[in-house]
């Protein structure tokens, strides 16, 4: 299926992707991350054309569902990976990454071997470590990395996103598959089907809308 993605989003904002599967939410998070390469057209982040830079070089962080930390390392360790190789050993890195898992939730977890955490508290660590790239990286990309958590995590999760989107000016695209959630943490929702961007609205707007194809059935299913 061939994908066309037409997208401006305005730095600071909290925008919630939803859609069947197969829409391309995740392709959408892929090209703007760099993990895929469209074949035409343009993609901007911050007004630099990025097309052609690898991942590392992109003003971006991505949180997977799997979280990808090490087990044989500890929660410290883990959050200074997300800084240049360079760098991940310095004093400064260490500051950072106690200052990040502190404000995700872990304070004092810094040698706690990350094989030892529950879902939720790998779930901070990764966030930490992306947090720790905001002064450089300040656009979050989240492909529901908060699906293997129960109900009640989900919300916490979120509410600790806000709240880091609010402290640092950050910028989030988060994939997500329960609108009811959209609603309490996005300002922002798009609505994807077959690979196109249907529609993009303020979020309870956009899923109080009955003139979207697709979206009522959509919202039936989940």
């Amino acid at each position: 299926m061939a994908m066309r993605f037409d997208l401006t989003v305005e730095s600071g904002v909290f925008l919630a992707l939803i859609g069947p599967s197969g829409a391309g939410k995740s392709t959408l998070l892929n090209l703007i991350a760099g993990f895929e390469a469209p074949e035409a057209g343009s993609i901007r982040l911050f007004g630099q054309e990025v097309i052609g830079l690898p991942p590392a070089r992109r003003p971006v962080t991505t949180v997977f569902q799997d979280n990808n930390l090490f087990d044989h390392l500890n929660c410290g360790t883990n959050v200074r990976l997300g800084l240049l190789p360079a760098s991940i050993n310095s004093r400064a890195a260490q500051i950072a990454a106690t200052a990040a898992l502190a404000q995700v939730g872990l304070a004092g977890f810094d040698t706690r071997p990350v094989r030892d955490l529950s879902g939720g508290q790998r779930q901070r660590v990764a966030i930490a470590r992306a947090l720790v790239r905001a002064p450089t990286c300040p656009l979050l990309l989240l492909d529901e990395p908060f699906a293997a958590l129960g109900p009640a995590q989900r919300r916490d999760m979120l509410d600790l996103i806000e709240g880091l989107r609010q402290t640092h000016g950050l910028t989030v695209i988060l994939v997500n598959h329960h609108p009811d959630e959209a609603r309490h943490a996005a300002q922002f929702c798009a609505f994807l089907d077959a690979g196109r961007i249907v529609a993009l609205d303020e979020t309870t707007k956009l899923l109080a809308r009955s003139d979207v194809p697709g979206l009522t059935a959509y919202l039936g299913d989940t």
